[in-house]
């Protein structure tokens, strides 16, 4: 099902299979969010849940036992349940069955709220804990940023751009999408100017540590673009794939699993652990520039 949200400023489309918001269009028409398309990619938007990044060997020890689960997790695969909006927000809803039973063995409950802003969105996760055992998980978002905007625009035309200054190292990735040993300057003063070259060879750029809690992806001539506030997460990444239109903006709370690590799901960096009826809510905004 697909339900549609606007102010006076910006119209966006929110979809329940995976709890995405799948569109944000500016009052002139310009689209903001990827699209997709199966010769790139066919995503947009997903919800990481309840890991981020790959498992070594696709499979993660909870409790002594061994469990499979795909890259990013299962919540993007799943239909989420409406249970609250209004003309500038919607209120999504994922709760456990026995399929995510059969990869996660733990009753949860995933709510996603998708809320307009004068020029932009937030996104608010909250993760509750209703069972009598704790609640592991990682959780975070992949949102597709259209790049270039507009035609004439190139991919190169644009930066990265944060809000201090930075000298943090991104983490490397293997084949496998594992993390290994050693990073790579890339923020050069608080700045990344766009090259595909960099992303055939790194595939992703992840940085943890950072002092600035927002990231612009701007053009370098005229500003237009869009700025992420991640604040509330320890880590941020930015992925495309060489020569398709757009840039994946991913704030982390979790990442993919280390070459060396133990393989159990409460050693995962950054994991978040919930008592008995505790919940726990991380949000992110987007805002147009």
């Amino acid at each position: 099902m697909r339900f549609t949200l606007s102010n006076a400023s910006v119209e966006a489309a929110v979809q329940t299979e995976g709890g995405e918001l799948v569109s944000l269009r500016d009052l002139s028409g310009t689209e903001y969010i990827w699209q997709g398309d199966p010769a790139f990619w066919s995503g947009q938007n997903p919800i990481l849940f309840p890991i981020v990044g790959s498992l070594k060997g696709g499979r993660v020890d909870i409790g002594g036992k061994t469990f499979e689960m795909a890259r990013h997790g299962f919540a993007r695969r799943c239909d989420f349940t409406a249970v609250d909006q209004g003309r500038d927000f919607l209120v999504l809803e994922l709760r456990e069955s026995p399929e995510t039973l059969a990869r996660y063995p733990f009753p949860f409950v995933l709510r996603v709220r998708h809320q307009l802003l004068d020029n932009g969105f937030s996104t608010a996760f909250t993760v509750e804990n209703p069972s009598q055992t704790s609640l592991p998980f990682c959780i975070g978002a992949h949102t597709a940023i259209r790049c270039p905007l507009l035609g004439g625009e190139t991919f190169e035309d644009y930066e990265l751009v944060f809000d201090c200054p930075e000298d943090a190292d991104t983490l490397l990735l293997t084949s496998q999408g594992l993390l290994r040993d050693g990073s790579e300057s890339m923020l050069r003063g608080g700045t990344v100017r766009l090259d595909y070259a960099v992303f055939q060879r790194l595939d992703t750029l992840i940085f943890q540590g950072l002092r600035s809690r927002r990231a612009a992806l701007r053009h370098r001539e005229t500003g237009r673009g869009v700025s992420l506030d991640f604040h509330e997460f320890p880590m941020v990444a930015f992925w495309t794939k060489p020569g398709a239109p757009f840039l994946c903006m991913e704030p982390w709370h979790g990442c993919a699993a280390f070459e060396n690590e133990s393989g159990r799901f409460q050693d995962k960096p950054h994991v978040l652990t919930l008592a008995p009826g505790e919940k726990r809510e991380l949000a992110y905004a987007f805002t147009l520039l």
